[in-house]
């Protein structure tokens, strides 16, 4: 009996181990577009740099991180001294008997510091 308890024990551990392998990696991704997003918003805000380039450098970043980000999934709106960078995107994971679609939305905004 203690035989087969350990052996489900260590086979709940292995399980649980396996699944974090496969569910770990896209939401570390997400925090890393976040992150980058959140300080293109930040530098960009000042700079003259368009809305297309700045689109294109999200979609760089997340083809990087192997994001499926499509470029038309990414908005980059300027206006009234502020800039505002949003996106969505989904990762399919299969786990074992249950696949699952991960949604994520990163964006952050961003205003002119004046006086």
């Amino acid at each position: 009996m203690k035989t087969l308890k350990a052996i489900a024990g260590l086979a709940l551990v292995v399980g649980g181990a396996y699944v974090g392998y496969l569910l770990i990696p896209p939401y570390f991704a997400n925090y890393q577009l976040q992150d980058y997003i959140e300080s293109e918003t930040r530098l960009q805000t000042y700079s003259t740099k368009s809305e297309q380039d700045i689109r294109d450098g999200v979609v760089k970043q997340a083809r990087g991180l192997d994001i499926p980000l499509a470029p038309e999934a990414v908005t980059v709106q300027r206006g009234a001294g502020e800039l505002q960078i949003f996106c969505a995107y989904t990762v399919h994971v299969d786990l074992p008997g249950y696949p699952v679609d991960l949604k994520f939305a990163p964006g952050s905004k961003s205003k002119l510091i004046t006086k």
